[in-house]
């Protein structure tokens, strides 16, 4: 049997794997950056999940963190850095050719079935 894949597996982005990471990142890389409570929304996660989340990716360098004020009141705002942006860029072609690999799979798949 051959290998499907045709080698070794995509590369996916540890650090954007998880589905939380992801929908921020993605989310910020459509605009240059949201606030706090945008993304909390958004991603429908608690204030320390996403406190933890943001963190995370600030370690990795993915996301910048800015604190101010709005009037008197502090606020956090979040961008995606350029290597946040290239991280998910290879990260979402990763998961465009597993895609593309499983529908490949299943034509080959089907082609065998009805003995073409």
């Amino acid at each position: 049997m051959t290998d499907p894949t045709g080698g070794a597996p995509p590369a996916l982005d540890r650090e954007l794997h998880h589905p939380t990471r992801l929908a921020l990142a993605a989310y910020l890389s459509a605009c240059g950056e949201a606030e706090f409570a945008v993304l909390r929304d958004y991603c429908q996660v608690s204030d320390s999940t996403l406190s933890k989340t943001l963190s995370a990716l600030e370690k990795t360098g993915y996301v910048s963190i800015r604190k101010g004020y709005l009037g008197k009141r502090p606020r956090t705002w979040a961008g995606l850095t350029l290597t946040g942006r290239r991280a998910l860029a290879r990260h979402l072609a990763a998961l465009e050719e597993i895609a593309a690999t499983a529908r490949r799979a299943a034509g080959a798949c089907a082609e065998d079935t009805t003995g073409s």
